[in-house]
This record gives C-alpha cells, structure tokens and sequence, in this order.
C-alpha cells in the first residue's frame, strides 16, 4: 500500500481485536476505540468458568449449530473454521486441548493469558488503542463522534469497523445503543433479542428450595427439536445448555405465546424400562425414596415431576414412566437481555456486500455479535465473531488498496 491508510475500530472485543490485527499486517494504521477503560471485558467474562473457543467436531455438523443462518455467515466460518482460530491461539504462546465434550480450550482455562499474548503483538503491530471512548455516532461534518469522561472528540479516518457487540451484558460494554444510530443512517437493523439465557416458568413456591440445583444428563425438547445437556432450575425458570439450544425455537413459539416444553429426566433409559422398574414393590418407601432408588432420579427432579401434575402424581407405572420422559414445562419468556449471554438479531448480512461493508455507508464495515445471526454455547458464539471480524479486516484492506489505487472513491464522511 503506497499511501498509509488509517482504519478506525470501533469496539475492542474478539471480532474488532482480530480484524484490527489484520489490518495492521496489511501495513494499515489502525486505532481501536471503546468505551471501557480496558480491552475486551466480554471475553474475559467469559474465560472465568474456562475459555471455550470453538469445538472440535466436523466442520458440516458445527455449521448446522447456527440456526437459519445466512449462507455468507456459514461460508466466513468455513474462511475461518475452527482449526484455524486453534492455530491462531497456539501461535500466541496459548496451547489448546480438546474437552470431554468436544469443546476446544486453552490449556490456561482462562482468558487473560491469551488475550495478553494478543495485545502484545498487537502492540508490536502498531495498533493504538482509545479507551474510554464511547462512539456517539458522526458530527454534522461527518467525523467519527466519542465521549470521555473529559471531552467530546472526533476523529477521522479512511475506514471504520463497527464491532460494537449485542445487547447483552450491558455493563461490560455491549449495551445495544448503537442500533438507532445506524437505523438513523437508514441501515436495516433487526431488534435485538436475549439468546443463550435463562427461560421463565410460572413456578410454584415448592420449586424455590431447589434453586441452583442442576438436573443432569437430561433432554429437553421443543416441536421436532431435542437438545441433551444439563438444565439448572433458577428462582424464575430454567437455564442451561439445554435451555440456550433451544432459544431459536423458543424465541418462535414465544412470539405466538407461551411455549410448551418436554423435559425428559431419563433420555438413555425407555418408557417401557423405567415401567418395569416402577412395578417392583415399593414397600414401606416413600414415594420419593422409591422414585430416587428405582428410576434414579433427584430429589429436585422429583419435586418437578411433583409441579407438574400439582401433587398428584400418576399411581399407574406406565403413566409415570411417560411422565418422566416428558415432563411439560410451560415456558413464558425469556428472562432479560442484560443478563443473556448473547443476542440474536442486529444488522442482517444482506445490508452488508461481500468484503462486511455497509452497502449504503461505503467505508463503514461490521462485524461479531452486532451482525444478525445466532448460535449456541459451545464454542459457536466467538468462533463466529473471530471469523467475522477476520473477514471485515480482509474486506477492509482490500478496500484501502483499491482507494489507494484509485480504484474506489472514498467515503469523506466515516
């Protein structure tokens, strides 16, 4: 690139950090800014209970975890598919391994190893970084606009990426306000929704003893999906990576009401076993002892199959057998997007051409969460953001050498 370019990222999360590394190996100038006074609070949030990165499964069935998503969506990950994020990591110094479950992580368990080996070689790159800046939008001549706890400041550059996160967690620095000031600038943005969160169930007071407690090894299903993992009864409902598996279609029976699910607490044993145990006589054992010691179930999942039926638990064998295997759950909604663990919803990919740019903004990219698409825990959720914001830090420098070439007209107001 003969004439240095300046890029400006505005968010300093995993998409907004791996593009702002791209571009700088592409000789490009680039600040990020954000509104917290240290990089990515999210991702280290989220390394405190182990930093999953992404799942070693193969490639076809990890796309299929992202519900109705974009073909552009499925096409960047395969850019940037798990093996590579994997390759990335060790190659800052982070050795990865591959858990029980299929889940990939740094053998550190934690985020802050890696992401100070990032921000090293991200000073060694030349990257500046602007913290306590919070992106207010553009000034009436078109600079980049940001409040700090000092000043208003603009700032002008020849390209920006907007990385600027969700919804959720609000207090880490995503708080979803950038959503109208793309709407101003007629960009189509669909409304934010919690994805990944705890789901709301009208429950009892007797279901209140039991808060926290998981149920484990369990299914729990939804029409013609069924996701296997573990559920933890919450004050309000239930949570867990069973619960967030199922938030697509969820969030579709939710908009048509309340939504009926069935939870089976014995996926690995049939209706007609569980019977059969059922039958042995039961002596002078309570019935919760009986059910505890013959079908193997938890005093917290027989307090629900107690909620269900309102104390009156079916005496017939082959009726508590079915119940057991689905037990009904009336979920009402999901619990608030401040507290969800990732959003659904933002800036569709077909407001976005083939490089992330804005198609009405030329000059102005997006990436990560603030994108429309949604997906699992799992790994799922950063994988998706490293290789967006891979893709729009490629798409970016492309941009910046076709300026430079003369090739396409820059954009004055960014």
């Amino acid at each position: 690139m003969s004439a240095r370019k300046t890029a400006a990222i505005i968010g300093a999360g995993p998409a907004g950090l791996i593009a702002a590394e791209r571009l700088a190996q592409a000789g490009v100038a680039v600040t990020v800014y954000d509104r917290m006074p240290s990089p990515a609070r999210k991702l280290l949030m989220a390394g405190r209970g182990g930093l999953n990165l992404t799942h070693s499964e193969p490639l076809d069935t990890f796309l299929d975890r992202y519900a109705d998503a974009d073909q552009r969506l499925l096409d960047t990950i395969r850019l940037f598919p798990p093996h590579r994020l994997v390759a990335w990591a060790q190659a800052l110094g982070q050795a990865t391994f591959v858990g029980t479950s299929g889940r990939v992580f740094p053998k550190a368990m934690k985020a802050s190893p890696l992401l100070r080996s990032w921000l090293a070689r991200l000073a060694g790159l030349g990257v500046a970084f602007r913290l306590g800046h919070h992106w207010r939008g553009w000034t009436g001549d078109g600079a980049l606009a940001f409040s700090t706890a000092a000043e208003d400041v603009s700032a002008r550059h020849d390209a920006v990426l907007l990385a600027l996160g969700g919804g959720s967690w609000p207090r880490l620095g995503s708080d979803g306000g950038w959503t109208d000031l793309l709407r101003e600038r007629g960009v189509n943005v669909s409304p934010l929704q919690p994805s990944n969160c705890a789901v709301t169930v009208a429950w009892s007071h007797h279901m209140a003893r039991h808060e926290g407690e998981p149920l484990k090894r369990v299914a729990l299903s939804l029409s013609d999906k069924t996701k296997r993992g573990e559920v933890i009864l919450t004050k309000t409902g239930l949570e867990g990576g069973a619960v967030y598996a199922l938030a697509p279609e969820l969030r579709r029976a939710l908009a048509e009401g309340a939504a009926t699910v069935y939870l089976d607490l014995r996926p690995d044993a049939t209706a007609g076993e569980l019977a059969e145990r059922l039958r042995e006589p039961r002596g002078k054992q309570s019935m919760a002892n009986f059910l505890r010691k013959s079908i193997r179930v938890t005093p917290a999942a027989i307090t629900l199959l107690n909620e269900a039926t309102k104390g009156k638990l079916p005496q017939d064998a082959q009726a508590l057998a079915a119940l057991t295997k689905a037990v009904p759950l009336t979920v009402t909604g999901f619990a608030g997007i401040e507290r969800a663990i990732s959003t659904a919803g933002g800036v569709p990919l077909s407001e976005l051409d083939e490089r992330f740019m804005v198609k009405t903004m030329p000059g102005v990219f997006a990436a990560g969460e603030m994108l429309d698409w949604d997906a699992p825990t799992g790994g799922y959720l950063l994988q998706a953001c490293f290789a967006t914001g891979f893709a729009a830090g490629a798409g970016m420098a492309g941009y910046l050498t076709q300026v430079t070439a003369g090739q396409e007209q820059p954009n004055p107001a960014v």
